[in-house]
This record gives C-alpha cells, sequence and structure tokens, in this order.
C-alpha cells in the first residue's frame, strides 16, 4: 500500500540526481598516510570516471601543491581552507565541542549545506559519527545510525551487505529491525535488489540459540519482513556472511567489527601465503607466471582495499567511512562508491523508503498488543 508512493519518490530522485554535477566531499587530512595518499585517490576516480567534481578539505597551502601534481583533476577539485585536522586518539566528546575548524567538520558540513551529496573521510570511527551525527541529523524514524559494509560474496553481484560494523557496540531487539529495514534499503538501492535476503547473525540457525535479544530481533524483523519487501531467512551463521544464500547480513556493532577485520586479516595473509608459495622454487615462479591471470583475478576479488568504504545509514545524508590506513587504491574504492551512490540518488531514496516502511518500534507495538488482546 506504501511501495507505490516509495517507487514514484526513488523515481524522482533519480532523476533530479541524473540532471546534476556529483559532488563529493572528502576529508583529505584523516588517514594514516597523509593528503597525498587521499590525492592519489581523487585522481585515479577521476582518470575513470569523467563525472564527480570534488571538494577537498584541508589546508590549502599543502593541498593545492599536491593537486596540482595530476591532469585529470584539473578544473574539478574546489579547496576549502580548514586548519585543524581530527586525529585517532581525538575522543568524539572533543571533536563535538571543539572541533568547528577541523578537515571532518568541514567535509560533513559541505553534506549538510547540499554543496556536496557525499562526504568521505579516513578518519577517527567515533569521530566521524559523532560529528555526522550532529551537523546532519538523524532521520526520523532511526535511533541509532549503522555503517554498512561490502564484504566479497558468492552472489551473482560479487557482493552482500554487513550491518553494523562498528556505529555502536550495543544494539537491541528494535535497533536490529532498524538495521535490517536500512541494509534492505541499501541493498535495493545500491545493489539493485527488487526483494533483498535478510539474514540475523548469530552463533547458530536453530531458533534456540543465542541471547534474548537476539530472539525477540528475530520475531520483529520476520514481522517486519511483510510489510516492507525483504524476505528473512531467520539466524545465519559466520559462514554464511560470504555466502549466495543470503544478501544482507544483520548483526551489532562488536561482532561485525571483529568479523569485518578477521575477514580483512584473513584476505591479507591468503594473499602473503600465495606471495610467498609461488617465489619458494624456481619451478613454483614458473608456475606463477603460467596462472599470472588467474592470479591476479584472485587478488582482485579477495583484496580488502577494493571493498573499502563503510556507509553511515541512518543521517539526513550520507557518509562513507574509508579504512584509516588505506592506501591510493583504497581512497579510489571509498571515493568510487560515493560517486556511485551519489549517482543513484542514494541518500534521498534511502530516506523515502525508511519514511515509508515500518519502524522497529511500530513493529514492537503490534506484537504488544497482540499479546495484550491475547
Amino acid at each position: 500500500m506504501h511501495d507505490g508512493t516509495a517507487q514514484d519518490t526513488e523515481q524522482r530522485t533519480a532523476a533530479a540526481a541524473a540532471s546534476r554535477r556529483i559532488i563529493i566531499s572528502v576529508d583529505a587530512m584523516g588517514g594514516d598516510r597523509g593528503p597525498a595518499t587521499v590525492v592519489a585517490g581523487l585522481q585515479a576516480v577521476a582518470a575513470s570516471d569523467p563525472e564527480p567534481g570534488f571538494i577537498l578539505h584541508g589546508p590549502e597551502e599543502e593541498l593545492r601543491p599536491l593537486v596540482a601534481r595530476h591532469r585529470a583533476l584539473a578544473g574539478r577539485v574546489e579547496i576549502r581552507d580548514a586548519r585543524e585536522v581530527v586525529s585517532m586518539e581525538d575522543k568524539p566528546s572533543q571533536v563535538m565541542r571543539k572541533g568547528q575548524k577541523t578537515s571532518m567538520w568541514s567535509a560533513i558540513d559541505s553534506v549538510r549545506d547540499h554543496e556536496a551529496e557525499v562526504a568521505v573521510s579516513c578518519g577517527n570511527t567515533g569521530a566521524l559519527m559523532a560529528v555526522s551525527m550532529l551537523r546532519l541529523r538523524k532521520l526520523k524514524g532511526v535511533s541509532r545510525p549503522a555503517i554498512a559494509c561490502l564484504w566479497p560474496s558468492r552472489n551473482k553481484g560479487g557482493f552482500n551487505i554487513m550491518l553494523d560494523v562498528g556505529a555502536d557496540i550495543r544494539a537491541d531487539e528494535c535497533d536490529l529491525t532498524q538495521y535490517a529495514l536500512m541494509g534492505a534499503s541499501y541493498a535495493r538501492n545500491g545493489l539493485g535488489l527488487a526483494r533483498p535476503r535478510i539474514g540475523l547473525l548469530n552463533v547458530g540457525t536453530e531458533e534456540h540459540k543465542g541471547r534474548p535479544e537476539l530472539k525477540a530481533a528475530s520475531e520483529l524483523i520476520a514481522r517486519a519482513a511483510e510489510q516492507a519487501d525483504f524476505d528473512y531467512l531467520g539466524f545465519v551463521e559466520g559462514g554464511d556472511i560470504p555466502s549466495d544464500r543470503v544478501d544482507v547480513i544483520v548483526t551489532d556493532g562488536f561482532t561485525g567489527n571483529v568479523a569485518l577485520k578477521t575477514g580483512e586479516g584473513t584476505a591479507t595473509i591468503i594473499g602473503d601465503f600465495l606471495r610467498q608459495a609461488f617465489k619458494a622454487t624456481p619451478l613454483s615462479r614458473i608456475a606463477a607466471l603460467l596462472a599470472l591471470t588467474s592470479l591476479r583475478r584472485l587478488n582482485r576479488r579477495i583484496d580488502p582495499r577494493r571493498v573499502n568504504g563503510g556507509v553511515f545509514l541512518g543521517l539526513n545524508g550520507t557518509v562513507i567511512k574509508s579504512h584509516g590506513a588505506a592506501d591510493a587504491t583504497g581512497v579510489a574504492a571509498a571515493v568510487q562508491l560515493a560517486a556511485d551512490l551519489a549517482r543513484s540518488g542514494f541518500g534521498a531514496r534511502i530516506a523515502a523508503r525508511l519514511a515509508q516502511a515500518p519502524t522497529a518500534e511500530s513493529v514492537a507495538g503490534m506484537d504488544q498488543g497482540e499479546e495484550a488482546e491475547a
């Protein structure tokens, strides 16, 4: 009954996005490798995608010569002078009180002021979420924003979505239900899946397993699925995260972040072991040359840099958190994701979907009402 309105709104916002130039707001100063790496990432995107322009935030005298070295960035970068930097050691509360002159704050304000569609930062995750919530505010009906990441999988599109991967270490049954609704909207608008399959991460697939809030969340998500155009598969396990069984994996930020960092570390060590194995003997080097094309294809599939970029969901604006240690390839992946989401009108589309979807609290209220009647 609500779907037609949501689809109409999505189509209008997509058409509006297509009619204007995409602008990406980028915090140049937050990463471990410094602004030169961020600018090199922008160069990589600009060389392959002629559409987006960039607002780059940081000390102008430091950024201008870096940008001038890259021909593909000529005429496509506006430098926004921001003298201060949020360090990885800064507490979110300190940044919220005194961070108005930082490059991170400036990057978020460009989205708040509708100068850019998406903000990208490699900086302190806690500070970035705090500033984003303060300046952009949460979407109506959202109690806790979440960070969603793309996970390489056996699915036809090559990726699954997992959330939350670090916005908040706690999540009760209503929070997890909201994550399911937001994850379904991201899958629908970001991956083009008409009816996403949602799974709730647990220590087993049996209904009796897991903490009480997981069992309660499972019931709420099953009820929400009836109205929100997704299929709920019930509990899934860690082995299902990269599988083709599910499209969206819902969990709390503590579990999701541990899984994400474990996956990144595993992918890196597999790559290292392969390189060591093919350098061991002269015959193994010949074998590596014969298998070079296949090895490159494997490297692209497991390289965590190429799926770098966690999307903050549940805010009045789109923010992407790049890994703090990202190199130019990783930064480029996050910025390209930002451009792709901006091109689809993602921010307005997910807001329209969430406005039409049942909230976790309303689903919980329906359950309570039924219990009272019984």
